[in-house]
């Protein structure tokens, strides 16, 4: 409940007992409201004011102002798509990823220099303010400020036109007055009250969650071939694909190079160790609260990791998706640290300095991996005999069988498990807003896609199977994604120690959405670059090893031209999607998997599906956020109407010593 600091008390029974008393009767009738009355009615004066770049991950405003100008009133899905059209393709992240409060290593700068101001990131302790008078505003008026928090006014004088910026402390109301001054009129003053809510979420999850596909800045390809060999061996097992841009080394499979110089050239993540990016549906709807509520500040704490289970991932650390470049070169570590261990090590140190602070809601996709998508997503598009032979003795093809089981009996038990660790960092679960996969399968109305090498001929042994596909995808839809929800919801039998509060939030809204935008979907307006070079017969590459290494697509474009993030009709990323935005060397997989080298053929399949084939593109992301924003704006409680203002004085949020 909002309460009324005192000095706001003093100065609306002060104005009150003037106006009865000295002032004529018609204006001292209108006395019974905080705000004065003005000439016009219907448009009254009034002191509106905003948090300033309140997206508190950004170090910089103009990298919120570029999503409040696309994004307020509109869709995230129009405003990531106005995005990509002004970035001709390259997309809005790949500058602001290089100046946020989170480092490309995962670690919360503490403090952040935001637009020239350190702050505390997880515990600020002021916010920056913008005041406006607004309304029926007296021609040529001139404007007396005060800002009173409850340590001594701070006093200005402006033309009423100007806005004026302050810094207000975060926990303790900022009583805003202003003395309206027009020629010789009496002047006229306009009292409210000035209160930030900086809200803390935290994002968890899996690749669906990190935002996996979707670098923040895309690999450059170049004209010329790169060699890779298939498990074939010989002369035919070789096939030349775009190679890195600026990679100097031997492109041929019997050259040699080092890693280190290949990796110079990767594709640049918000934290590459989990694929982490700005384009993930959580960022995305973290952001959109901060846009569409001028109120509020929101601190973000994303902690996804692609290949996250619920196991190994967010009880337990996991390997790393990718290791990030480094001058010195050296080894990756090859570990992420437990979400959850994270998220309380973050709170943790953030009630040490504040101890009010609490999480407000968490962001939730998880699953997927614990039912081996991936192994199902590998029978589907692995198609040659020799390559679906070692791919099963490896352990990385799964069939719907294994998942089915791994649903009914692992699923139920490590959900119940994740609960009981969720309720001491949110409460109530119900601030736990769980986001649904989309079925990636789908086109034209709801039909599974027909399958074929289209898309996926980036590797000569893939070919996504009808019927496989078919199966996967009606297993998907009649049993995972309904099975999912009721877990969420403890429903369909789903046993939960308390139903009524172990209930998440939770969200599939876009499921309907994506019916239309599966990976085999196609449209006129697509980039002129996917119609011309991606073969809807799944010839796009060049078969003859002399040619095409030199130019390795059959449509003579440079692959170069392609463009990450424009808009398409598909809204999942096939695999040559995924080779031509990511394009990712597997170094952060256990060493009896790595790739002998960089010519190798367990990295020519992971080359074209490792960086995020089957998972939205950053469309989709924003369609996910779209469905995400009034479930999280629900929890947060941010539509409630503003109680009434009572006489109570207002509690500061308690900051210990040593953080001030």
């Amino acid at each position: 409940m909002t309460r009324t600091h005192p000095i706001f008390r003093l100065i609306r029974a002060a104005l009150l007992l003037g106006a009865l008393c000295a002032w004529p009767a018609p204006w001292a009738a209108a006395q019974t409201a905080v705000v004065a009355p003005v000439a016009a009615p219907d448009a009254p004066m009034q002191i509106s004011w905003e948090v300033r770049n309140r997206f508190r991950l950004f170090r910089e405003e103009r990298d919120f102002l570029t999503h409040a100008e696309t994004l307020r009133g509109g869709s995230i899905l129009g405003s990531e798509q106005a995005l990509e059209v002004q970035s001709d393709g390259r997309g809005w992240a790949r500058n602001t990823v290089n100046r946020l409060c989170i480092d490309l290593a995962g670690r919360v700068s503490e403090p952040c220099t935001r637009d020239n101001v350190k702050e505390s990131y997880l515990t600020p302790t002021e916010h920056p303010i913008t005041v406006r008078l607004t309304g029926q505003i007296p021609v040529g008026a001139v404007c007396a400020w005060s800002f009173d928090d409850g340590e001594g006014p701070q006093q200005s004088t402006f033309d009423c036109a100007e806005p004026v910026n302050l810094r207000a402390r975060y926990g303790r109301p900022t009583v805003a007055t202003v003395d309206v001054s027009s020629g010789p009129e009496v002047p006229q003053r306009v009292v409210t009250e000035i209160l930030v809510r900086d809200v803390l979420i935290a994002g968890l999850g899996d690749s669906i969650a990190s935002g996996e596909g979707n670098p923040d800045r895309a690999i450059a390809l170049s004209d010329d071939g790169f060699c890779f060999r298939s498990y074939l061996g010989g002369a035919t097992g070789q096939f030349y694909r775009p190679s890195r841009a600026g990679f100097k080394g031997g492109r041929a499979c019997e050259s040699y190079e080092t890693l280190q110089a290949w990796q110079r050239q990767s594709a640049l993540w918000f934290n590459s160790a989990c694929h982490r990016s700005l384009y993930s549906y959580q960022t995305r709807a973290a952001l959109a609260l901060a846009v569409k509520y001028p109120h509020i500040a929101v601190t973000y704490l994303p902690l996804a990791c692609s290949g996250a289970t619920i196991a190994d991932g967010l009880f337990g650390a996991q390997r790393a998706r990718e290791c990030p470049p480094t001058k010195s070169g050296g080894n990756c570590q090859g570990n992420v640290n437990a979400q959850l261990s994270e998220l309380r090590e973050a709170m943790t140190a953030a009630k040490r300095r504040q101890p009010a602070r609490k999480l407000d809601a968490i962001l939730l996709s998880i699953g997927a991996n614990d039912i081996n998508f991936s192994g199902l997503v590998a029978d589907v598009i692995v198609d040659t005999p020799t390559e679906r032979a070692l791919f099963r003795r490896s352990g990385v093809m799964g069939s719907v069988e294994d998942s089915r089981a791994a649903v009914t009996r692992e699923l139920p038990q490590s959900f119940a498990r994740l609960r009981e660790a969720l309720k001491p960092l949110v409460g109530d679960l119900s601030r736990v807003v769980y986001v649904s996969y989309a079925n990636p399968i789908l086109a034209n109305g709801g039909a599974p896609c027909p399958g074929g090498r289209a898309g996926f001929d980036i590797h000569p042994s893939f070919n996504a199977e009808a019927q496989r596909l078919a199966n996967v995808s009606g297993y998907v839809e009649r049993e995972f994604l309904p099975q999912l929800k009721a877990l969420a919801l403890c429903q369909s039998g789903v046993l939960c120690r308390d139903p009524g509060g172990d209930r998440m939030t939770f969200v599939d809204a876009h499921q309907a959405a994506f019916a239309d935008h599966g990976f085999c979907a196609r449209a006129q307006n697509d980039p002129e670059f996917d119609r011309q070079c991606f073969s809807a017969k799944g010839e796009s590459f060049d078969p003859d090893i002399v040619t095409a290494a030199n130019q390795p697509m059959l449509c003579g474009r440079s692959a170069g031209e392609y463009r990450a993030y424009l808009p398409r009709a598909r809204w999942i990323r096939d695999a040559n999607d995924s080779y031509f935005a990511a394009m990712t060397y597997p170094q952060g997989l256990p060493s009896s998997s790595q790739p002998a080298d960089i010519h190798d053929a367990t990295w020519g399949i992971l080359s074209a599906v490792y960086g995020g084939a089957v998972h939205p593109s950053a469309e989709g992301h924003a369609a996910m956020a779209d469905a995400a924003l009034p479930a999280a704006a629900s929890v947060l409680q941010l539509n409630a109407p503003q109680p009434e203002i009572t006489a109570e004085p207002v509690s500061p949020i308690v900051i210990a010593p040593d953080a001030r």
